[in-house]
């Protein structure tokens, strides 16, 4: 396999809670993140997915050190971008872009869209001169399918679709390496979303860039990613290539994500097994021990509270599609789900 070119080792985010006004005490943690790790290699789309309040998007802006990890390592060529400051972390910075999830915040209304494409130029003024900057702006309009035209029209005047492109086209303006997209599509009517897709895979070849996609929506994670992580409470719970995550999963949660998934052939929809989940997801801020997912899962027994599962492959699938990362003191099992009891029972 090729060397990953984004390494990500026990990556951890505790946001502390305080009790006080005056003299302000922690008295515990909100464990956004707790210890995820993963590779992106040059050229691939990692996707991430999971249930909203998981940690994507707190991995996403520790990625480009909007959010300083509490522990753990980002070595981005080999080097731990954690640890950079002042001229270093900058030059990292250009080479790992971020498109926001929400193109109505995350464009400034007070800026022209020439001002907010070219504003990466005033930080990194020797990417592009000052007198061929319009020019520049105008060849990313064009770019992500806007009319060069529009350089001097202010946000509001697009669409959400639109707006999404001029994000698009302010990550590219650097030309970065690496481009992190959390939930770019999600606040997008579902035709623009297959047309902002169709846009990311376009620039991709174009570009030779490497994304890590996050989203919820299951079906775009797939058309998208070569490689597939699936979050839960902070932790990833299953990692694998597209095909090893969606038609042969091993963790429990993987197994009741995909069975959520809407599927257009009654007759496929009929033989499929819904998974109903019990109970709500837990706090960050007190998860259970040992699985985080044992309080919700069918399978769990009394190891479960007991032990922290590893995410590694289980040692009875040396080979073949089942053989990836899961964090499952069970995953081998074969899947089965209790039967619910018949409607008004114990009524």
């Amino acid at each position: 396999m090729p060397e990953s070119l984004l390494e990500v080792k026990d990556l951890v985010k505790h946001y502390p809670l305080t009790q006080g006004v005056v003299f302000r005490r922690q008295v515990g943690a909100v464990k956004a993140v707790d210890g995820v790790s993963f590779g992106l290699r040059a050229g691939e789309t990692l996707g991430i997915v999971g249930e909203s309040g998981c940690g994507k998007s707190t991995v996403a802006k520790m990625l480009v050190n909007l959010e300083r990890p509490t522990a753990g390592a980002i070595s981005y060529k080999g080097e731990d971008i954690t640890k950079l400051s002042g001229k270093a972390l900058k030059a990292v910075r250009r080479n790992i872009q971020m498109v926001f999830q929400d193109p109505y915040t995350s464009l400034n209304p007070r800026m022209t869209v020439g001002d907010i494409i070219g504003e990466p130029y005033e930080i990194h003024p020797e990417v592009a001169p000052k007198g061929d900057r319009r020019r520049k702006v105008q060849e990313l309009l064009d770019v992500v399918g806007l009319n060069p035209e529009y350089i001097n029209r202010y946000p509001h005047q697009f669409s959400g679709g639109q707006r999404q492109r001029i994000g698009i086209a302010r990550g590219l303006a650097l030309r970065p390496e690496i481009i992190v997209a959390d939930e770019p599509v999600s606040a997008l009517d579902v035709s623009v979303q297959a047309q902002v897709i169709n846009l990311l895979e376009r620039l991709q070849d174009e570009f030779d860039l490497s994304y890590v996609f996050i989203a919820h929506d299951l079906s775009i994670v797939r058309h998208i990613s070569d490689r597939v992580g699936v979050m839960y409470l902070g932790r990833i719970v299953e990692i694998g290539t597209d095909t090893q995550i969606y038609d042969h999963p091993t963790h429990p949660y993987t197994q009741a994500l995909l069975s959520a998934v809407p599927v257009p052939a009654p007759e496929a929809r009929a033989r499929r097994e819904r998974i109903i989940l019990s109970g709500d997801v837990p706090s960050p801020a007190n998860p259970p021990s040992g699985c985080r997912f044992r309080t919700r899962c069918w399978k769990a027994r009394e190891k479960c509270a007991a032990e922290v599962p590893l995410l590694a492959v289980p040692e009875v699938f040396p080979s073949g599609p089942a053989a990836h990362p899961s964090a499952c003191h069970f995953a081998a099992e074969k899947h089965v789900v209790p039967t619910p009891p018949p409607a008004g029972a114990g009524a």
